[in-house]
């Protein structure tokens, strides 16, 4: 049962919850400092100075706790009381759980559904060198222009699934902690190493480190059954309208085609590179 909420404010636009779990405080103000560091990190879609990431929905949050993950502070709305008694009990004692009036929670997460429950995550970080050296059997995926949140997030998905060596976003894709990205890779950002890279450099680094080159195409190069993804392999996957850009596409050693009806031009960039990875893991085992 949640008791009514007490009359004390504070002075800095708080009030402490008078419930059976007296961790929440109840914070009214807008202009709070860690409401305000929330509302920003989801505008921006990118990381804080101090690598925290804007999360929401109970699914996504559980999936942090699950990843070890640490956090900064969890924002409750008041419909979702009754079911916070479920997560606070995940949550660290020395987290700040808080809770927001109904209206100002809407306010601050991007989301037209919200489940009523959001966070402040710290990542992982990666650096471009640790990807390069692999840190997983598969192949190495290389974003290169992908810019629809949920073929990014299927692909992380997808490259946790199947064990991919790293994802490497290049420029024009959108982030990676894009909160529909985190939503659509159901809790894979947390866990697939990332990092961000600069296209027009990136072929001379991954050629100097014996690492083979390979992109996805619609209508030419190799079957996919043909080719072969031995170890030290890096795959392309390209912007969903425009593909990748021809001066890249003639750095790469191979072209792979995933061989479909000719009445589809050409695969969902997400779909593509979850068959690409599929096919990769199936010539490991």
């Amino acid at each position: 049962m949640i008791l009514p909420w007490g009359d004390l404010i504070n002075m800095n636009g708080t009030r402490k919850v008078n419930a059976t779990n007296d961790r929440l405080r109840r914070v009214e103000g807008r202009h709070n400092a860690l409401v305000k560091e929330l509302r920003h990190a989801f505008s921006r879609g990118e990381l804080t100075e101090t690598r925290e990431c804007a999360v929401e929905g109970f699914r996504i949050i559980e999936e942090a706790v699950r990843s070890g993950l640490k956090f900064r502070a969890v924002f409750f709305s008041e419909s979702a009381q009754a079911r916070a008694a479920r997560l606070l009990p995940q949550i660290h004692s020395q987290v700040e759980t808080i809770l927001l009036p109904e209206k100002l929670f809407s306010s601050v997460v991007p989301s037209q559904t919200p489940q009523g429950v959001a966070a402040l995550v710290q990542m992982k970080t990666f650096s471009l060198e640790q990807i390069l050296e692999g840190t997983g059997p598969g192949p190495l995926l290389v974003i290169a222009g992908v810019q629809d949140p949920g073929n990014l997030g299927t692909i992380l998905r997808s490259a946790e699934a199947f064990s991919a060596g790293g994802v490497l976003l290049g420029d024009g894709t959108v982030s990676a902690y894009n909160s529909k990205v985190v939503r659509a890779s159901a809790g894979s950002v947390f866990r697939v190493p990332l990092a961000k890279a600069e296209l027009s450099t990136l072929a001379g680094a991954l050629r100097s480190r014996g690492i083979r080159m390979m992109a996805t195409s619609s209508h030419k190069g190799v079957p996919l059954p043909e080719a072969q993804f031995s170890a030290g392999t890096a795959v392309f996957i390209g912007n969903e309208g425009a593909g990748i850009d021809k001066k890249l596409l003639g750095e790469m050693d191979e072209l792979i085609m995933i061989p479909h009806s000719p009445r589809v031009e050409s695969l969902n960039a997400g779909v593509a590179a979850s068959i690409v990875l599929y096919e990769a893991a199936r010539q490991r085992t």
